[in-house]
């Protein structure tokens, strides 16, 4: 069994962008510029936020944080959107996932410049992602193909199931599996609730990769000798032993670990590779519209 180290990885991944943006400072050019726009008190959140200003502060970006009360009205926020798309200081933007529930996420998200959408969810870059072309990849799934490339996987013309089909992962990460490549290529079934017979998918599966969203789903009767598995959950569950919560994946690490050539552990699998490419992703739209 080998780790699949997340933490290690995007530590590289977030040396090379500062060497790049430092290089960049020194021509006499501004710094890449990431806004992110957090609506309400969501505890995860508000974390998460709080780990990607922490991030563009170690690579040398510039950081922007908008914060709103749980109560904005849809049309204050679409305005705040606006704003963004027009600010041409500014690279790139996301908004933090999830909204409440009184304002509608897709009308949201479809009103972000395609071109500062360095989330990768706008329907124009999904199409453009589904057509192959150049374009901001969705951070999560983006991660997932870095970590395959970085450990040289080979997943050519292996069976893939791919556990949850939610537009943030499950159904990107299906697509880009599918294409072309030495780290892709692969034969791709998503598998989600209305699935029969769910262990005969994963049972045949060469490469699993788990965004179902609960905790320890996949366990060893499950898979077979020599699987690679990439854990995506991150679930919060009680550790009884320790009286205090802890993360973990959508996979029964302990126990499937010694069955699988490669797997990613929770954390530190996948949770650092999608921050690192939503970095990698502001830089893109620097590189493309800033200079």
């Amino acid at each position: 069994m080998k780790l699949l180290d997340g933490i290690k990885l995007a530590k590289k991944t977030k040396k090379n962008i500062r060497q790049k943006v430092a290089n960049y400072v020194t021509e006499g050019k501004r710094a890449p510029h990431l806004a992110a726009v957090l609506v309400g008190e969501d505890p995860a959140s508000n974390a998460y936020v709080k780990m990607k200003i922490k991030d563009c502060e170690e690579v040398g970006f510039k950081s922007t944080l908008i914060k709103k009360d749980a109560d904005i009205s849809e049309k204050e926020l679409l305005e705040i959107v606006h704003e963004l798309n027009e600010n041409k200081e500014l690279d790139g933007y996301i908004v933090q996932l999830p909204l409440p529930k009184h304002i509608n996420e897709d009308k949201i998200l479809q009103a972000i410049d395609p071109q500062k959408d360095v989330d990768g969810f706008h329907p124009t870059n999904v199409g453009k992602m589904a057509l192959g072309l150049e374009t901001f990849l969705p951070a999560t799934p983006f991660g997932v193909m870095r970590l395959l490339e970085d450990y040289d996987i080979a997943t050519s013309g292996k069976k893939c199931v791919v556990l949850g089909r939610s537009n943030i992962v499950g159904r990107p990460m299906s697509i880009l599996m599918s294409q072309p490549g030495k780290h892709a290529n692969s034969t791709v079934t998503i598998c989600h609730s209305g699935t029969k017979n769910l262990v005969e998918f994963t049972q045949e599966a060469d490469i699993i990769i788990s965004a179902i969203g609960k905790p320890h789903f996949l366990t060893s009767e499950m898979v077979k000798e020599g699987v690679i598995i990439i854990d995506v959950g991150i679930n919060r569950v009680y550790d009884e032993s320790k009286k205090d919560y802890k993360l973990v994946g959508d996979v029964d690490f302990e126990n499937i670990k010694s069955k699988a050539d490669y797997i990613t552990p929770v954390p530190g699998g996948v949770g650092p590779m999608t921050r690192a490419m939503l970095l990698e992703n502001t830089l893109l739209a620097y590189k493309r519209f800033a200079q």
